[in-house]
Formats: structure tokens, C-alpha cells, sequence
């Protein structure tokens, strides 16, 4: 395999999860680029719909698009089956759903942690073990998850939940590649910091009330969603063979401080 083609994504099927808006899309749609058919998987079903249709058209790979709140086993069990209906295996699997509440402790309910535990940690696991199981009968499988750097460092916003649950997904990624290893599973975790979107956008923007994190990050900007593209493409093609248990930080130097 030469470097020109070690990147090559033609033969393999991806599984996003909260994949239809946000990084999730971002990531589907650069896997795609590469050739890799993908299933948007989202708790919004005309989101997913419309993400699947857009993927097809731009790239022309196979697309599926399935509802399913990956915190519940049942639903994530039928969605394995749903993809495995129109996939003939599942090579990659990215666990990009997640949510966050900016809520001081103090004042968080139960309900709240909870809520994010199960779909920031609970959720990745329920989708890991199984296409976990569909991987090592294939004996191959690239698993991505979606950390933070909030796994590394207490955000200066109130966030418990979110940093303990990132904490957690770094952990579980690192378990889940020394024990599936052998399965020839490679588990890896991308780590991203301040990222621009259409809701974050304003919050760092010049008066915004998060403008002063950016003179905590050395490259005094937030990170584009497109600048996670290419260490996806990475972990999901055979260019990262040798890579597993991996935490991949993507954060324009916040946490160097």
C-alpha cells in the first residue's frame, strides 16, 4: 500500500452517531470524501434524512439515515441490525453523540447529570459493544470517539457533568483498545477544544460572553469543524494501523498552559 492510497476509505461503512448536524456531519461528510458509505444515526429523524440525502448527492457514496436515542439499548441494538440491512459489515464507528449543560453544581439536578452521563458515556457504550460484537466476528474495526479536552482540564465554565463524562469516554476509549486488540480493533478518541459553530460563534465573539477563553488558547481563534477532517480520515483509513488507545487533542494549544 503506498501513501497515495493508505487513505483510501471505497471499501469501508461508517456508523456517525449524532451525526446529522455539528461535528457528527462534518466528520461523516469527510469520510465520505474518501469514499467511505455512511449511516447518520440521530435522535432527529428528518435531520439524519436530510444530512444521509446531502452526503449522497455531494459525494455519491451509499447513505442510510436511522432514528435512534443511543442511550437506550434497545434502540441502539435495532439500529445495528437497521444498518447491517443495507451494509454488508461495519468497518468504522464514529461515537460523536453528546450534549452539555453549563449548569453550576450547586444547582444541578439529578436529572441534569444524569442526562449526560447517559449520552455522553452511557450511550458510547451501549454503541461500542455492540458493533463492538459485529467487529470482532470480522476480525477488523476502527472505533473513534468523541472526548475533549475537557477531559484533561476543568473548563473555566461551570460544566461538571460534561468534563467528568469526557473523562470518561478518554478512560473507556483506552480500555477498549487493550482489550480489543487482539480482535484487531483499533479504539481511538479525538479531543477537540473551542470549536466555531453557528451557536458558538457569538459567545466568543468581541463583547461575547465567552470572549476572554480565546486569550487562554495560544492561537487565539476557535478550531474550524473542518479541522478535525483529517484526523478522522486518519484513524478511519489503514494509515492508522499502528494506533489504538490514542487520545488525539485538537485544541489550538489550550491545554498546554
Amino acid at each position: 500500500m503506498t501513501v497515495s492510497t493508505i487513505f483510501d476509505l471505497s471499501t469501508k461503512h461508517a456508523v456517525v452517531t449524532g451525526g446529522a448536524q455539528g461535528l457528527g456531519f462534518t466528520i461523516a461528510k469527510s469520510l465520505a470524501a474518501f469514499g467511505c458509505d455512511i449511516a447518520i444515526v440521530d435522535i432527529d429523524a428528518e435531520a439524519a434524512a436530510k444530512a444521509a440525502q446531502e452526503i449522497t448527492t455531494t459525494y455519491s457514496v451509499n447513505t442510510q439515515s436511522i432514528q435512534a436515542d443511543v442511550s437506550k439499548e434497545e434502540e441502539v441494538s435495532a439500529m445495528v441490525d437497521r444498518v447491517l440491512e443495507s451494509f454488508p459489515q461495519i468497518d468504522v464507528l464514529v461515537n460523536n453523540a453528546g450534549i452539555v449543560k453549563k449548569i453550576d453544581t450547586l444547582d444541578m439536578t439529578y436529572s441534569d447529570w444524569k442526562r449526560t452521563m447517559d449520552v455522553n458515556i452511557n450511550a458510547l457504550f451501549l454503541t461500542s459493544k455492540q458493533v463492538g460484537k459485529h467487529m470482532v466476528a470480522n476480525g477488523s474495526g476502527s472505533i473513534m470517539n468523541m472526548s475533549s479536552m475537557s477531559a484533561m482540564i476543568a473548563n473555566r465554565e461551570a460544566q461538571s457533568a460534561y468534563n467528568a463524562s469526557k473523562g470518561a469516554v478518554s478512560m473507556l476509549t483506552k480500555s477498549l483498545a487493550s482489550e480489543w486488540a487482539q480482535y484487531g480493533i483499533r479504539v481511538n478518541a479525538i479531543a477537540p477544544g473551542y470549536m466555531a459553530s453557528q451557536m458558538t460563534g457569538p459567545l466568543f465573539a468581541p463583547g461575547g460572553e465567552l470572549e476572554h477563553i480565546l486569550e487562554h488558547v495560544p492561537m487565539k481563534r476557535l478550531g474550524r469543524p473542518d479541522e478535525l477532517s483529517g484526523i478522522a480520515v486518519y484513524l478511519a483509513s489503514d494509515a492508522s494501523s499502528f494506533t489504538t488507545g490514542s487520545i488525539i487533542v485538537v485544541d489550538g494549544g489550550y491545554t498546554t498552559w
